[in-house]
């Protein structure tokens, strides 16, 4: 199992949804950065679930218990290792899973990949659960960006097919007013409409998906690395690597495969003495190299899988195909969640880059 990422910056993940703890082990943080506890657990509430009618009712503090790596405030240079305890467990909620595997679940592809060894409880290592520890080392990444002036925050463009408006201005301070947010939005107005079709989907017992827009401002010229090193591939290799992530686009996207060259191309100029492009088709990186221009990268979440609808399945023991009611705890959308997860990963990613 692949459970440590990173070059410069090394990050190690471990536990699983129903286990006593879990947890990152994040090395290669500068010796004598500031750690900020009010900032970690900030990031840490905004993921936290069971604080809205829009989530799972399983209540977890998601505390973390820095148990090295830091003294008197400060990274000492070795690993940091931050544990969160799982405290609000129900087991039994997840039994008969191991022989009737869930649709969209890692159920099935899990129990392959291990030979039926793998911790089916919640998902398991596969859970969601486990973007906690990824919000952690990227409350510590957020630390060293600031330091250096840059800027990371997200909103929800897209819940349940209803669409915030684009970002027309990208500064510090619009990303700040997002992560002060408890439902970021560029158009708040549009917070009704999105939360009336959640409400429509649990009265259906069922899930919706969506987009989160995040942006980087302040970031500088010539971060990154062709080929295999390019700032796209860093931060997409950890945003496909967040559960339920199923496509990722920088700039325009998709959307550059209808343009023209010369629609498509960001003409340079000079702004304030330094050297700018006039749109941003591009996401502000060129060669996998950052251009100065803000950083712009959307993350499609699906619905979540687990839904109270009947959904057909089969038994893998006796191989006879039959239908599934998933019970227990879980979010009608992930998406409201998961915004600190996708501003965690592109920070990780940034730092990596940047180290």
């Amino acid at each position: 199992m692949s459970g440590t990422w990173g070059n410069n910056l090394k990050i190690s993940i471990f536990g699983e949804s129903h286990g006593q703890a879990i947890g990152m082990v994040v090395d290669g943080l500068p010796a004598g950065l500031s750690i900020d506890d009010a900032m970690i657990a900030t990031d840490m509430a905004r993921r936290a679930p069971g604080q809205s009618w829009m989530s799972t009712k399983r209540r977890e503090p998601d505390k973390v218990r820095i148990v090295s790596g830091v003294f008197d405030e400060k990274a000492t240079g070795t690993p940091i290792c931050g544990v969160i305890e799982n405290t609000n467990t129900r087991s039994k909620d997840y039994s008969g899973l191991q022989k009737t595997v869930r649709p969209g679940h890692a159920d099935y592809t899990g129990q392959i990949k291990y030979n039926g060894f793998n911790d089916h409880r919640g998902g398991g290592h596969f859970s969601g659960r486990l973007t906690a520890p990824l919000v952690f080392a990227g409350a510590l990444c957020r630390k060293y960006l600031l330091s250096k002036g840059i800027e990371v925050g997200a909103h929800i463009a897209k819940l349940a097919g209803v669409s915030d408006q684009s970002m027309e201005i990208i500064d510090a301070k619009t990303l700040t007013k997002f992560r002060e947010s408890d439902f970021p939005l560029v158009d708040e107005s549009k917070a009704e409409e999105m939360q009336d079709k959640l409400k429509d989907a649990i009265d259906q017992n069922d899930s919706v998906g969506g987009v989160i827009e995040c942006a980087v401002v302040g970031i500088g010229a010539g971060i990154g690395d062709p080929f295999f090193g390019s700032l796209e591939s860093r931060i997409a290799s950890l945003l496909f690597s967040v559960p339920a992530v199923k496509g990722v686009e920088f700039g325009a996207g998709f959307g550059t495969a209808d343009m023209k060259g010369s629609q498509a191309n960001d003409d340079f100029c000079i702004r304030e003495g330094q050297v700018k492009t006039e749109t941003n088709n591009n996401g502000g990186i060129l060669g996998g190299i950052s251009n100065s221009m803000p950083i712009i990268v959307r993350a499609a979440i699906k619905p979540t899988p687990s839904i109270a609808k009947k959904q057909k399945t089969v038994d893998v023991e006796s191989m006879t195909e039959t239908d599934i009611e998933i019970h227990g705890r879980h979010d009608p959308c992930i998406v409201i969640r998961a915004v600190s997860v996708i501003e965690a990963a592109v920070m990780i990613a940034l730092t990596d880059a940047m180290l």
